[in-house]
């Protein structure tokens, strides 16, 4: 059974996508730490991020490096927070979102943030990303 980021990279289920290539996807997730939280997933379902191969491993993380460059100028953050938890999802995924102290690191299960918000938030990063 396909996990529910296959679901969104092939498009059965809609998703703000800030990145895309063959390897890996990067999109918004719907109930962000802070604003502007994305979710850096490999194509490959794969299920635990120390399965994955060497090469996209590094794709997984360079892309994850950028987009947390784009969100410390959109959303003027002090650092991007990144973290692999794996638990929720049976498809590995990173999480890249501004932060702004240790607070923001914190799992606290977010509601689903409203459309106005995550589309605000992915125009900010889309113009970030294109500055870079």
């Amino acid at each position: 059974m396909s996990s529910i980021f296959t679901k969104i990279i092939n498009r059965e289920i809609p998703g703000r996508f800030v990145y895309e290539d063959e390897l890996v996807v990067a999109f918004l997730d719907i109930s962000p730490q802070t604003p502007g939280h994305v979710l850096v997933v490999p194509r490959e379902e794969t299920d635990k991020w120390t399965d994955l191969s060497q090469e996209i491993t590094a794709r997984l993380f360079h892309v994850a490096q950028r987009i947390g460059q784009a969100q410390i100028e959109a959303f003027k953050a002090e650092r991007a927070g990144v973290m692999v938890v794996g638990f929720d999802v049976p498809h590995t995924h990173v999480h890249v979102f501004p932060a702004n102290s240790v607070e923001d690191f914190t799992m606290r299960g977010f509601s689903p943030e409203s459309d106005e918000a995550l589309d605000a938030a992915h125009a900010k990063l889309t113009a970030a990303l294109t500055e870079l």
